[in-house]
Formats: C-alpha cells, sequence, structure tokens
C-alpha cells in the first residue's frame, strides 16, 4: 500500500492508459459497427439485427463516458504514483467493459425496454457517485487545514467506499442495456473484487494511516452498499 503515500504525475503511465483505452473503444466501435460483428455472430452462432440498434450506439456512448472520466480521474483528481504495472492492468480490467459488453449486446435487437432505461439511469447514477464523491474529497484535501484528516463527509458519509460502489452501479447499467445474462456476471465480479479485496486491503491502510478516526468512521458507516452493507 507504500503507493497510496507516494505523489507522483506518472504522466507517462497516464498518457499509456489512455492510449489502450481509445484502442479498446476502437476496438469496440468494429464490434458493433464493422466486420467485427460478422465475426463474433459466426464464433457464437448468433443471429445479428438486420440494422444496428440502439443498444449498441449506447454501449459505445458509455464507451467514450467511461474514457472521459477516466481521463478526468487520473490527469485532475489522481495524486498518487502510478506504477507501470497498473499502467497496463487497469486498461485489461476496462477492455472487459468496452469490449466483453460490444460483444454481449450484439444479438439484442430488441428496441430499448423498461430494463434498458433503468440501465440508462443506473449508468448515470453510479458515473455520478464515484465522480462527484471523488471531487468533494479532492476539494476537502486541497485545503492546508485538512492536511493529514480523514474525509467523511459528501457521499463518503453514506459509504466508506461510495466511489467503489458507483463503479458496480455503472457497470450493472452497461449490462442491462447489454441485455445479455452473462453480463450479470461482470458488476457481480467486480462486487466481489471489491468486497473481499479491494475494499479491506484499502481499510488496512486507512486504520493504521488515521488510528482511531479511521475506527470511529467504520463503527458508523456502512463498508460498501449506503444502508446496506
Amino acid at each position: 500500500m507504500e503507493l497510496y503515500g507516494s505523489k507522483s504525475k506518472s504522466l507517462p503511465q497516464k498518457i499509456t492508459i489512455t492510449l489502450i483505452e481509445l484502442a479498446l473503444i476502437g476496438l469496440s466501435a468494429w464490434i458493433m459497427f464493422g466486420a467485427g460483428s460478422a465475426f463474433f455472430a459466426n464464433l457464437f452462432g448468433w443471429t445479428l439485427p438486420m440494422e444496428a440498434p440502439a443498444r449498441y450506439g449506447l454501449i459505445l456512448a458509455f464507451n467514450i463516458i467511461i474514457l472521459l472520466r477516466m481521463g478526468f480521474m487520473m490527469f485532475y483528481l489522481m495524486k498518487r504514483t502510478l506504477p507501470w504495472s497498473e499502467a497496463f492492468t487497469v486498461p485489461s480490467a476496462f477492455a472487459l467493459y468496452y469490449v466483453g459488453f460490444a460483444i454481449l449486446v450484439l444479438p439484442n435487437g430488441a428496441p430499448l425496454d423498461v430494463w434498458g432505461y433503468i440501465g440508462v439511469a443506473l449508468f448515470v447514477l453510479g458515473c455520478v457517485l464515484n465522480t462527484a464523491s471523488e471531487l468533494q474529497r479532492h476539494i476537502f484535501k486541497q485545503d492546508p487545514a485538512h492536511k493529514g484528516v480523514l474525509y467523511t463527509g459528501g457521499l463518503f458519509a453514506h459509504s466508506m467506499h461510495i466511489n467503489f460502489f458507483g463503479d458496480i452501479v455503472w457497470v450493472a447499467g452497461y449490462a442491462l442495456v447489454a441485455g445479455h445474462w452473462l453480463g450479470a456476471v461482470i458488476p457481480a465480479m467486480l462486487f466481489c473484487l471489491f468486497a473481499f479485496y479491494n475494499v479491506p486491503m484499502l481499510d488496512d491502510y486507512l486504520r493504521e494511516r488515521y488510528g482511531k478516526a479511521f475506527k470511529d468512521y467504520e463503527a458508523r458507516t456502512k463498508k460498501l452498499i449506503p444502508f446496506v452493507y
């Protein structure tokens, strides 16, 4: 967890992540709107819609929005060192969203139904929860009077890791718009990753750094899902 206490712009790593993500989004567009659709349809034995449905455009739009959010987070909000190992593992994880959902949506030519609209709403909600909570914490940390002070306000008052919860929510939105049962596996896997790996590891670091302040915070605040867990 030393990297959380290390500060660096890490521009080469951030530029590398952005370039890889751009390539992945290009790949997702090729899958949904280019020759890639026929390739995967033949591979899985799917029948493609006669025309590209609105779902395809929504998945591509989601990809672009996530790319822009990631850029904002990395180049403006992120102050910690970004190791080269992370510069390659992060895009690998996002490939699951950019490319995975582009593949899963291919056989779904149905017009958007109520579940699709719920998916759009969840995507927007998850993006807001993640980015707004990170921005609130950033503004708090910018005040020199708050140096070394644990941030427990704003959206973080409702969940210790509300930013992670936001990620789960917007990924669930992807899954509903794609409309393939396998898509449900992806947010479920993400929840398990956060609940059983990222959150415990980060909590150990914060407990050691902030001591009693963090112990009091975790005693009164839900871990990941507001009002539930």
